[in-house]
């Protein structure tokens, strides 16, 4: 029963990311770039927050997103961290919406799903399969988990272990905020309590309290995930933990003193429990509306003292000279730098592309600043492997080696390519009041969300050498080329059946275009050597029929 039990909670964790994923794969770049003017009002900001969370079925991915925007500057923190609380609040919805009897939407959901997935190629409608697919596969998992848990009734071990919890909710609070953390999903762990007390196995008091518990779990996640980022972009995590968290210790020790009456919030322990959760979101919403400004101030100065400290200071690095006689903990430091640079290129790009829609000087400084540092970074790397190699490495060390160096400078060339062409593209456009037909643009912005989403499978192959990575890699670099291909014969489609409104404009587009082929190109290199040792790349190119490839 209890492997039954886990295989069902897997599989809701595994569609709710379904979901998330199918949902930023279809409309990231462009929705980061809409985004930017929809989350100007912090009032307004409340409101986005809560239909992203609806989309994403997830606020800790809203979370993330919105508080990588403040930290690039493109939104408002406290902006930012209001539509986090909203994202909250969405998420309760998400919770409640999922618990209907949907019952026929489920087959319905993943037959059009797989349908859809199934017969087309465009990434938009492979991507809209993939969120009816999960969508389907979250009821399913939600079906299943009360099939699975329905021999618990008749448990004799269970009435002690709720009866304990029921009497010490401190701890039942506790155990609840752990749960939700290690599930990584506050939506999936309230819908376990939720189909649970549906079976009559949990109290509606005692499914508060893991309710409570589950929102302080949920709002750890984020803290947790953005611990290594800027204080710009922490802040927004944490000001909402200590907003949200601080609500749920709050009303835990308001329901100890004076408990409320139960049937306020609805006939049966799972609606209290769904409708009180929905109920706790909305009034922390209301509640941190005018303290958010002073949360995410208070916030981000405790958060900057270090880095004010250290303002003068040479950036940390991981590259440790004591354990240069032990080959394989330094090349896991290098590693790590070059980790570091994958994510201040990531950055460029999601910035680069905005800067051609709203130029902004201080922003246009900051991806100056982070070329400057991958560049130090670079060179830091090739000191400290040309030291590295001097210490006597076998075969296997000598070639990981090889291959940190080489990823490092295909990044660090990207990023020149990024903060010199791409910045200099966005200096001539505005400075000339140059502009792009609709067309065009949309093509350049496909184009760009196709390189961040290559740029993505290329950082995690300098981690985990997969195989199976790889290979999707080199797949959309040629799905990239194509793209690039049909772009140029747009373009000048347009010029021959238009003429030539503008030879500057023209200019730009081609050299843009370019430009990204050329970061692609370099991205593309980091396949190569795990795919050499596979021995599925020839000397002049992959060997299709080996590789699986049609």
């Amino acid at each position: 029963m209890l492997l039954h039990l886990a295989g069902a909670v897997a599989l809701l964790l595994y569609a709710t990311r379904m979901v998330r994923t199918g949902v930023e794969r279809a409309g990231g770049p462009m929705l980061r770039r809409h985004l930017q003017q929809l989350l100007s009002n912090p009032v307004a900001a409340a409101g986005i927050g809560a239909v992203l969370a609806l989309a994403f079925q997830s606020a800790t991915a809203v979370n993330l997103l919105l508080s990588s925007l403040a930290g690039s500057g493109l939104v408002p923190g406290v902006s930012a961290l209001v539509g986090a609380l909203g994202a909250d609040f969405g998420s309760a919805v998400v919770v409640r919406l999922l618990t209907l009897d949907l019952s026929l939407v489920m087959p319905m959901a993943m037959i059009g799903g797989t349908v859809i997935f199934l017969s087309t190629e465009q990434r938009a409608w492979r991507q809209a399969g993939r969120i009816l697919i999960g969508a389907g596969l979250i009821l399913m998992a939600l079906h299943l988990i009360g099939q699975a848990s329905e021999p618990l009734r008749d448990s004799h071990f269970l009435p002690l272990v709720i009866g304990y919890l029921t009497d010490d909710p401190v701890t039942a609070f506790l155990v609840a905020a752990i749960c939700a953390w290690l599930f990584h999903s506050s939506v999936a762990f309230i819908l376990l309590v939720v189909a649970l007390a549906t079976r009559g196995l949990i109290p509606a008091e005692l499914g508060l309290v893991l309710m409570l518990g589950g929102n302080l779990g949920g709002a750890l996640i984020a803290v947790v995930l953005s611990r290594g980022a800027v204080p710009e972009t922490r802040a927004v995590p944490v000001a909402n933990l200590v907003l949200r968290g601080g609500a749920a210790v709050l009303t835990l020790l308001a329901l100890r003193a004076n408990p409320v009456p139960m049937d306020w919030l609805g006939a049966t322990a799972a609606a209290q429990i769904l409708n009180g959760h929905i109920v706790f979101n909305f009034a922390v919403v209301m509640l941190a509306l005018p303290l958010a400004r002073r949360a995410h101030d208070l916030v981000l100065s405790l958060l900057s003292k270090p880095s004010q400290l250290s303002a003068d200071l040479t950036p940390a690095t991981t590259l440790d000279d004591s354990v240069l006689g032990e080959p394989s903990q330094a090349l896991a430091n290098v590693t790590r730098e070059v980790v570091g640079i994958c994510g201040d290129l990531e950055t460029m790009l999601e910035t680069v592309i905005q800067l051609y829609e709203v130029p902004d000087a201080a922003r246009i400084e900051a991806v100056a600043r982070l070329d400057d540092r991958i560049d130090l970074s670079h060179s830091r790397i090739k000191l400290y492997l040309a030291r590295l190699a001097n210490s006597g490495m076998d075969a296997g060390a000598t070639q990981r080696m090889q291959e940190l160096l080489a990823a490092c400078i295909a990044l660090e060339q990207a990023g020149d390519v990024a903060s010199s062409n791409l910045l200099a593209h966005v200096k001539r456009k505005h400075d000339r009041g140059l502009s792009f037909s609709p067309e065009g643009w949309l093509e350049l912005v496909d184009l760009h969300g196709l390189l961040l989403t290559d740029a993505r499978l290329a950082f995690n192959i300098i981690v985990s050498r997969d195989q199976n990575t790889a290979l999707a890699l080199v797949r959309a670099k040629e799905r990239f080329r194509e793209a690039e291909r049909r772009a140029t014969a747009l373009h000048f489609g347009r010029l021959r059946d238009r003429g030539i409104r503008s030879i500057e404009t023209s200019s730009l587009h081609l050299d843009t275009i370019r430009d990204l082929k050329q970061i692609n190109s370099l991205l593309a290199t980091l396949a190569y050597p795990v795919l050499e040792e596979k021995g599925l790349l020839a000397s002049s190119r992959l060997r299709l029929p080996e590789a699986g490839i049609a």
